[in-house]
């Protein structure tokens, strides 16, 4: 899939980093370092602006590196980026940990991937058909 892409980062072209990744990673565009305390939200500019293919969506997901190893997540994971959308890719990352987490100018915060995705057509119906779960909600299936 071909997608448009503009880069205003000091950075290269976002890439994947093995031949089998599913998602490319972003990095940080800053002019200086962010300091993001612990439970402290932000929105990290990347400098780069897509335009993705009618049917396509860009989904901002955490890094697991980060995720694990510092307590850096991706708030609204994923975050969807819809086709239409022209402006600049922020990250809203939080910081679950304790201790305070910089972010520096480069750095990957989190991973993008890209999928095709289909638009539902609501059908009013009086009833559904039955299935062997039925309406059964959370934790229907005994233990975690």
């Amino acid at each position: 899939m071909k997608v448009r892409i503009i880069n205003h980062s000091h950075h290269a072209l976002p890439e994947y980093a093995t031949p089998l990744s599913a998602g490319l990673d972003l990095r940080a565009n800053l002019d200086s370092p962010i300091t993001l305390q612990p439970m402290e939200r932000c929105l990290v500019p990347t400098g780069l602006r897509i335009a993705l293919p009618p049917g396509a969506e860009a989904q901002v997901r955490p890094r697991s590196g980060l995720a694990l190893k510092k307590g850096i997540t991706v708030l609204n994971a994923p975050g969807t980026i819809d086709a239409d959308y022209r402006g600049e890719i922020g990250v809203i990352l939080v910081n679950l940990s304790q201790d305070n987490f910089i972010i520096n100018d480069g750095e990957r915060i989190a991973q993008m991937v890209i999928a095709r995705h289909e638009q539902a057509e609501w059908e009013c119906v009086e009833s559904l058909d039955e299935t062997e779960r039925g309406d059964g909600g959370f934790g229907h299936s005994g233990s975690f």
